[in-house]
């Protein structure tokens, strides 16, 4: 591999960590992306062996530069360039984020109240806590 120079929104693009540069740019621009702990403009070049954090509320991922990456390349080839070293508890908020309620409501019941409404988020923050 050359010692190439690359843009942090280009490389997390690349690595398909945001489906499109303006994304990565956007959330460089917004601080929620990190390197080394330190929040980086999207023109920040990176290098390899560099720990890059992107929160995505709520979670917080936690990749390890394997080689600078200059264009995208399928998902089968993101694992030559980038490690996930992301701790398995930041995987479980993102596993119960995507599967969505969890709260089970019978046919027919109509909406949530607003007392209602206040025991489930207050069920699935302590869930998601804990």
């Amino acid at each position: 591999m050359t010692d190439i120079s690359v843009r942090i929104d280009k490389y997390l693009w690349a690595v398909r960590i945001f489906k499109t540069r303006s994304l990565a740019t956007s959330a460089c621009q917004m601080g929620r992306i990190l390197i080394n702990d330190l929040a980086v403009k999207p023109s920040r070049d990176i290098k390899g062996g560099e720990i890059i954090t992107v929160k995505k509320p709520p979670v917080t991922f936690r990749y390890k530069v394997k080689a600078p990456l200059d264009n995208r390349v399928s998902a089968r080839l993101v694992t030559d360039y980038l490690e996930d070293v992301t701790p398995d508890s930041e995987k479980i908020k993102g596993e119960i984020n995507r599967t969505g309620s969890t709260a089970f409501r019978k046919k027919g019941t109509g909406r949530p109240t607003k007392k209602e409404r206040r025991v489930i988020d207050r069920w699935k923050d302590d869930y998601s806590a804990g």
